[in-house]
């Protein structure tokens, strides 16, 4: 601590948190309900007895329901806690414990490089004092258009933490940096982390069965500092470096053309039911900051995680207003993504709102204007909103999505309708209230489930080093081992499995919608079949780059998919089909065809579809022509020949993409002609992409 002989003084009661001064630093608090307020000062992280304490006096020290202290001499760096003392009344909802020591929930910062394992007083992480000046050069968010946006979804730390990383400081944001390169080759526009706000890795308290190994909280998602980014990402062994390398780890992003958006919790915390630890929000003011039972001694628990966070009394909405302002405005981050953001919609006694006031306030907010909203339109209750979130402004993770293109390549009859409604970019879904085809956040895999290998190599999840009983995960995966149960498999299997992952990655990226990429899929990373690997801070879940290597044909046909559909304004747009004839064609913008390119019959249980997009109406949301497409999907286990419709006078059919050829897509900018117009037959299981190029000399072979 900086010590000082000056009296604190009273200072000014906004903004809450801790901030510099010239002359010192301002600590700010809200809580309505206590009676005491203490500021607790340490010299070191380690130190189990506050150097110094301030108590606040009432009369002095508070504004309504803020209680604040200028304490001169203070600089950046100083480490702080806070005592309340105040009704311990589990009945009336107030859960006031005076020995216990709390986090400010507006700490910028918080000590320890291995957080702590129990909240005991000697292990409690301490607030950190943080300077926000930092030398931005200039930089700010990117905020691409999403119809713009390919977003690859990752574990901040799991990109560096296995050893063919060969990273110096292995999982933090410092070595994110170093894979710039690998990032802008591969053509993501954006980078969507995992939560990287401080958490607690070991609060769970089970060991793997195999190993013994004490599992931890890997994922993140049980925030304990929301304006925090997680010291243990950090290289840097300074006191607050972490802010620092964050903001760095961005503006090197930034320069090189990638967005960071943030998974963010704002459904529950850390502290858990009443059973939890008391470390921040529930010594604070527990009936303000939680959705409480009827009895106000319990909390509701539409997390599945022991609490709720009570997001639209208005104390809660300016606290999470406060802190994506901060994420916006200090850490220059482009974008949200929401977990189970349906809680957002709940009032204090747990019931959903029509209108909800924070995800309203939200979505007008004039600081977030062009700030990426992306909301897991669901919760752990039940409750399930996709496709009606919010009237216009929000993107949702779209599962349905998900799920039925899993369920077409899966072999499932019938499913062609869901394939021909998830591609054109789920009109059912959003094209009501203005909503656009970029809305749909369209992802085949995520960090919740199989990873996109393990989808066509595993039948049944395989948890059991999660410590569960194997109970845990989800049970419906829609997925194919083809033929053998796990990673190793005869090369036929092999071939089968990587066709099948090229299906699957054709069909993200070529979709109506914004792609979601699970990072590690475009080189097959693999779980072992853990679909729910949230506590494997392991090889299970790190990302082995030597596979890029054993993948490289995979790896190479994501780049080239990728640059694609980059080039292609007509896979970018961000206005629906229509299936009418209203262009200068004369032919619908899409037709949906069978094998013969007669109009499809959708009460057909085959798994077969051709699609014909015309070129011409890029022309209204591009300003120019495109080419046109026709795809050929053929989800039966046999070859099948189709009869494409003739390409545009002037122009031949030419191959770009076939999942059952080597190579399974030609990057050349001209593509010689198929030979045969008339006939083009599929492998099993695959997908075909034709395009339609100008005749410049005599088609003289197949491709």
């Amino acid at each position: 601590m900086q010590h000082t002989d000056m009296q604190p003084e009273p200072g000014h009661p906004l903004p809450l948190g801790a901030f510099i001064t010239d002359r010192g630093v301002q600590f700010n608090l809200f809580s309505r309900n206590a009676e005491e307020v203490s500021l607790l000062l340490f010299d070191e992280p380690e130190d189990m007895t506050p150097a110094a304490i301030h108590h606040f006096d009432p009369a002095q020290n508070r504004t309504g329901d803020v209680w604040h202290m200028h304490v001169p001499g203070l600089k950046q760096g100083q480490l702080y806690l806070y005592q309340l003392s105040g009704p311990r009344d589990p009945d009336n909802g107030h859960r006031f414990d005076s020995s216990a020591w709390l986090l400010d929930p507006y700490a910028k910062a918080l000590t320890h490089e291995q957080p702590w394992k129990e909240w005991k007083h000697e292990l409690m992480p301490k607030c950190i004092v943080v300077d926000d000046n930092f030398d931005w050069e200039g930089d700010k968010p990117l905020n691409y258009p999403l119809q713009e946006c390919i977003i690859y979804e990752t574990h901040l730390a799991g990109l560096t933490r296995h050893a063919s990383a060969e990273a110096s400081y292995p999982g933090t944001y410092r070595e994110v940096i170093g894979l710039i390169p690998y990032f802008t080759r591969l053509g993501i526009t954006s980078l969507e982390f995992l939560p990287v706000q401080e958490f607690n890795p070991n609060e769970i308290i089970r060991y793997n069965p195999r190993s013994g190994e004490r599992l931890t909280n890997y994922w993140g998602y049980s925030t304990v500092g929301f304006f925090a980014p997680a010291c243990q990402y950090s290289a840097s062994r300074k006191r607050g470096g972490q802010v620092t390398e964050f903001k760095e780890m961005v503006k090197r992003l930034h320069a090189a053309g990638i967005e960071v958006i943030l998974d963010i919790v704002f459904n529950h915390t850390a502290e858990g039911n009443e059973e939890g630890p008391t470390f921040s929000f529930r010594g604070i003011d527990n009936s303000i900051y939680y959705i409480l039972d009827e009895s106000r001694r319990g909390y509701l628990n539409f997390s599945g995680c022991g609490n709720t966070m009570n997001c639209n009394h208005p104390i809660v909405r300016s606290f999470i207003l406060d802190c994506l302002h901060y994420w916006v405005m200090e850490m220059h981050v482009d974008g949200f993504r929401f977990d189970l953001g349906s809680i957002l919609g709940r009032d204090s006694t747990g019931r959903l709102l029509e209108n909800p006031p924070i995800i309203e306030r939200i979505a007008e907010d004039p600081i977030l204007r062009d700030t990426k909203l992306i909301a897991e339109a669901w919760d752990a209750s039940g409750t399930y909103q996709v496709g009606s979130f919010h009237k216009t402004r929000w993107a949702e993770w779209n599962d349905r999505f998900r799920d039925d293109i899993r369920q077409f390549w899966a072999g499932r009859p019938g499913m062609t309708s869901g394939l021909a409604m998830r591609f054109s970019g789920s009109a059912d879904l959003y094209l009501s209230h203005g909503r656009k085809p970029y809305h749909s956040i369209n992802y085949i895999t995520a960090h919740d489930g199989f990873t996109l290998n393990d989808l066509v190599s595993y039948e049944q999840k395989h948890n059991e080093e999660n410590g569960e009983d194997n109970k845990d995960g989800h049970s419906t995966n829609y997925s194919r081992n083809f033929g053998t149960e796990g990673s190793e498999a005869p090369p036929e299997t092999e071939l089968s499995r990587s066709r099948m992952v090229k299906n699957f990655l054709a069909t993200l990226l070529l979709s109506a919608g914004t792609p979601m990429l699970l990072g590690g899929d475009e080189f097959r990373r693999s779980q072992l079949g853990n679909n729910n690997a949230y506590c494997q801070d392991n090889e299970i879940s790190w990302f082995n780059w030597q596979l890029t290597e054993h993948y490289a044909d995979i790896l190479q046909f994501t780049r080239s998919l990728i640059a694609f559909r980059q080039k292609h304004p007509l896979l970018n747009r961000a206005e629906f089909f229509s299936g009418q004839d209203n262009n200068k064609n004369g032919v619908p913008d899409i037709a949906w065809l069978d094998e013969n390119s007669i109009p499809k019959d959708w009460s057909s249980q085959r798994n077969i579809l051709a699609i014909r997009i015309d070129g011409s109406m890029a022309e209204i949301f591009a300003n120019e022509d495109d080419d046109d497409f026709f795809l050929m999907f053929n989800g039966e286990e046999q070859p099948v020949s189709f009869v494409p419709s003739p390409p545009p006078e002037g122009t031949a059919w030419c191959r770009k993409l076939d999942t059952s050829r080597a190579p399974a897509i030609i990057d050349d900018d001209w593509l010689k002609p198929l030979k045969n117009q008339r006939i083009y037959k599929t492998g099993p299981q695959s997908m075909v992409v034709l395009v339609s190029q100008k005749v410049l000399t005599k088609p003289d072979s197949i491709l």
